[in-house]
């Protein structure tokens, strides 16, 4: 109970000297969000806030950069004392896309927060009720000795009640010592006392005359626990059905226990207001409505009073509130609960933040990485240690993130893909991007915006564990990437309800296998050169001779020396111009205006990247990237064909040596296992039409 015996006085004297704070839900929170720091950060074309907050811990939120930035605006208005303090900050989306997740890792650190000792919350208690009798004799409580305010109420709640009158109350808060001015901000969040809290004190004050030092002696100051399992500060409701559902679990019922003890049948106390979810976070606290519009109506009424009020109000008695009310919902019962204008007013007392589905494949890499879990602890079904494909995330990447994106003539799914992660997509810019986005959230049906469907974290974890039963897996002790596909496409078919939907989400299955394949070409490189960086040094080679060509200091025998940007030492580049010309026409660049463009282009977004990230190396421009591994396959090999020959024909034994070797070059340095690196070179090997 925290520091046994506090008295009121000991407590504001402590409140004085800072050892306490008295604020209201939304600086707390606040509070808690902004002292982390905050980053900024360019989305999509635009400034965003990134609060540091939200990127602690090992397992923490994803993206959600427009959502988060509407979430702390909303609690700084409302610790401003905005229109915020009196609505809900509701969250709706498609199921799967972390509306749960933000609000228990909001609940979970809010109560580490509270577990500080500068930040603990108090609250306090009535003793001594057994010397409370009627004029008979008989105890007015009965056996009930003790009474714990009902919504912990704070301390300065109580002081700033204590006396009928206000001007009475403030004269002696200011006993202790505090400044009009600090008075007044006190008062900004001031509240009546709960009905029941103001029942016993009236009944001390007839008790002892309004002898203040008498009454003093029957309040005792209590630590408000923090307990998740108790849904004290922190407490979720879902909503349930309407036969298990009743206001009762909001905000409580009468108490036939209390009854039995209390002589007075019209004290408030009666009342036992904690036996719902509201008054158990009614201190300073937050509470999670899971599914708020999926309640019947008698619920969304009571809801919609205390969202508006902030008060619990049962047959008449008041129990006043300082919380934060979060809640969720999915887009289609929303959508239904929209189209019912009875409800309206409650929608109108909601701040509705919209959730979409990640759509950065980068960072899907996180998210990827939640659903798989400890690739280290992975068994097979025969306890035997379980490897993981190094292109297994990626390959999960581009499916997930492919589905969740729009179709749209403006852009080709993938450059769409590219473009939402910050990355280049041919002569196509985020401009236009931008445009689709826009476009598509100016639909009055949330359903339809920019990233509003696609496939959920949920099923990207049915798929994973789809993957993780098959047989292949199990067999080959190794979750290789190409038999991630096969386990989505039966989660599509399974889960996947409408057909217009099941056919994209396959044309995406289509073009993210597509990708797959290039980057297998890629790691083929990189095993055959024997580094596993190789083809990134070809790349960065070729824009370095592009920038080296364009110097007006380049003399006859095409010697350049530049100063390199990631460790400022001077290198040497033997500028190979046929290596130029032959990138430039797999990219389709055959008429010399339009490779002098595109080399403009490289130069420009390498003088742009290298400000920011000195290691930039290229990498996201899927095609260079495959330009340059094309003509090195087709340079080094003498043709691709004839890698493909030499990994197909092992009976000749320099084809089985550059197997082998590159087979070495998978395991020892790419991270692959035996199993994968077999598979995927044979992948390589089989012609396919994607």
């Amino acid at each position: 109970m925290g520091k046994p015996g506090l008295s009121l006085d000991t407590y504001l004297k402590e409140l004085k000297d800072d050892r306490h704070r008295f604020e209201n839900v939304f600086q707390s929170v606040e509070k808690m969000i902004l002292e982390q720091g905050i980053d900024k950060l360019n989305v999509l074309g635009k400034t965003k806030y990134d609060f540091k907050f939200f990127r602690q811990e090992k397992k923490h939120l994803i993206g959600w950069y427009d959502e988060l930035n509407s979430f702390v605006t909303f609690i700084r208005d409302a610790a401003a004392y905005g229109s915020s303090k009196d609505m809900a900050f509701v969250l709706v989306g498609e199921p799967g896309n972390g509306k749960t997740f933000f609000v228990d890792f909001l609940c979970d650190n809010y109560r580490e927060f509270l577990s500080k000792e500068e930040n603990k919350r108090y609250s306090f208690m009535f003793t001594g009720l057994d010397s409370l009798k009627t004029s008979g004799g008989a105890l007015k409580y009965g056996g009930i000795r003790t009474a714990e305010s009902q919504t912990y109420e704070d301390p300065l709640i109580l002081a700033m009640n204590l006396f009928e009158s206000r001007d009475k109350s403030m004269e002696f808060i200011q006993r202790f010592g505090f400044k009009d001015s600090e008075i007044d901000t006190f008062y900004e969040n001031y509240r009546p006392l709960g009905a029941c809290s103001d029942y016993i004190l009236n009944e001390f004050r007839e008790f002892t005359g309004g002898d203040i030092n008498k009454i003093l002696q029957f309040i005792n100051i209590f630590q408000v626990p923090l307990s998740k399992t108790h849904g004290t500060v922190t407490g979720k409701y879902s909503a349930k059905d309407k036969i298990t559902s009743s206001g009762v679990d909001l905000v409580g019922e009468e108490s036939m226990q209390r009854l039995m003890h209390i002589v007075d049948t019209d004290s408030p106390y009666k009342f036992d207001v904690r036996r719902g979810a509201l008054a158990r976070v009614g201190g300073g606290g937050i509470h999670f409505s899971d599914e708020i519009f999926r309640n019947k109506k008698d619920l969304v009424q009571i809801y919609l009073g205390i969202i508006q009020n902030r008060v619990i109000e049962l047959d008449g008695f008041k129990w006043p509130l300082d919380t934060l009310i979060v809640g969720t919902s999915n887009n289609n019962v929303f959508a239904q609960f929209q189209s019912d204008a009875e409800e309206a007013p409650i929608v109108d007392r909601c701040r509705v933040c919209f959730v979409g589905h990640n759509t950065d494949y980068n960072l899907q890499s996180e998210l990827t990485r939640y659903a798989i879990g400890d690739a280290k602890r992975k068994k097979t079904l025969d306890n035997k240690n379980m490897h993981e494909d190094p292109n297994l995330v990626y390959a999960a990447n581009v499916s997930i993130v492919l589905t969740r994106l729009p179709e749209t003539l403006k852009l080709t799914s993938v450059e769409m893909m590219k473009l939402a992660a910050g990355e280049i997509a041919g002569e196509k810019s985020i401009k236009t991007l931008v445009e689709v986005i826009d476009e598509l959230d100016r639909d009055p049906d949330v359903r339809n915006r920019f990233g509003q469907k696609g496939i959920g974290q949920r099923n990207l974890g049915k798929s994973i564990q789809r993957h993780l039963e098959m047989s292949e897996t199990n067999e080959g002790k190794c979750t290789y990437a190409m038999d991630f596909f096969a386990a989505l496409e039966k989660v599509i078919l399974d889960y996947v309800l409408d057909t217009s939907l099941r056919k994209k989400y396959f044309e995406d299955l289509k073009t993210a296998k597509s990708l797959y394949r290039e980057k297998v070409k890629t790691e083929m490189f990189n095993a055959l050169m024997d580094k596993p960086d190789a083809i990134k040094e070809d790349v960065r080679g070729y824009v370095n001779m592009v920038i080296g060509i364009a110097d007006d200091k380049l003399g006859p025998d095409k010697i350049w020396r530049y100063r390199d940007p990631q460790n400022g030492q001077m290198k040497v580049l033997k500028i190979d111009e046929h290596f130029i010309d032959s990138v430039e026409e797999r990219l389709g660049l055959k008429v010399e205006e339009h490779k002098k463009n595109f080399r403009n282009k490289m130069m420009k977004i390498y003088s742009q990247k290298v400000q920011t990230d000195q290691n930039y190396d290229f990498m996201d421009n899927i095609d260079l990237v495959k330009a340059v591994v094309d003509v090195r396959l087709n340079s080094d090999v003498g043709a691709a064909s004839s890698l493909v020959g030499a990994l197909s024909n092992l009976t000749n034994k320099s084809n089985l040596e550059v197997h082998n070797r590159m087979l070495s070059t998978m395991q020892h340095q790419l991270g692959y296992c035996r199993t994968c690196a077999h598979k995927t070179i044979e992948y390589y090997c089989t012609p396919v039409h994607e």
